[in-house]
């Protein structure tokens, strides 16, 4: 599962790169303890009316809620999605036909507990050479009817990242993992005009695989409820700049 990750890109950084347009990201800023319900950077493909789907990097509440739903939240914790037998579930099964979405990453924490003692010891997991990830997720349009219809705060943007049986690598500390797309998978993620089958998803996380196992993975200090900052991604032992 993936429950805290970090992002320390500047929005502008992410529009730039992956040649985006932009949402309203005035209130956001990176994160190393990004918790569910924070707001997230989202990238997904989606068009109006008859034009062209073009790529949007969005601000999403972290942990979907389905468009049927009457309130913003779920009986349930939804933000991790189990890509085994998707396309069948009623929370996943429409958003992950079409709205497919990259959230991007610079790594994420787990956390392996002790049979014995049950103390849990974290660890941040990223790519080696520090370089951005993008998780393949899942988003969803929210709209608060109690609102104008011409209210812009009436729509919340929420999103879910999926997760895949951990690589050997992983096994050690947790048995899930959240699937980092390599980047000759992330336009076919983003389609919007595929229609997404388990065959499909399945084939995203097989093509995942090799970018799981070769992540770094760092013991760091007890990761704090609310805290944040860069020292929280240290390794233990490494000292500070």
């Amino acid at each position: 599962m993936c429950g805290r990750f970090a992002m320390s890109k500047e929005t502008d950084d992410l529009i730039t790169e992956f040649v985006a347009e932009g949402g309203d990201f005035r209130d956001w800023r990176p994160g190393w303890n990004i918790s569910p319900t924070d707001t997230i950077p989202v990238l997904f493909r989606s068009s109006k009316g008859d034009e062209e789907p073009v790529r949007r990097l969005e601000p999403a509440r972290w942990s979907l809620v389905p468009s049927w739903s009457r309130e913003l939240k779920t009986k349930f914790p939804t933000f991790n999605a189990r890509s085994e037998g998707i396309t069948e579930k009623a929370m996943w099964k429409t958003p992950i036909k079409s709205h497919r979405a990259l959230v991007p990453a610079s790594g994420y924490y787990e956390w392996r507990t002790d049979p014995d003692t049950k103390k849990k010891t974290p660890f941040y997991i990223h790519a080696a050479a520090d370089e951005l990830l993008l998780f393949a997720g899942v988003y969803s349009w929210w709209k608060d009817h109690s609102k104008a219809e011409d209210d812009p705060d009436s729509w919340t943007l929420t999103a879910s990242i999926l997760t895949s049986s951990a690589v050997d690598e992983l096994l050690d500390i947790h048995d899930r993992n959240p699937v980092p797309l390599p980047p000759e998978w992330w336009d076919t993620w983003l389609d919007p005009t595929i229609e997404a089958d388990q065959h499909f998803v399945d084939a995203a996380v097989d093509a995942a695989l090799p970018v799981a196992e070769k992540l770094t993975i760092d013991e760091v200090a007890p990761i704090p409820f609310k805290g944040d900052g860069p020292e929280l991604i240290r390794p233990v032992g490494k000292p500070s700049a």
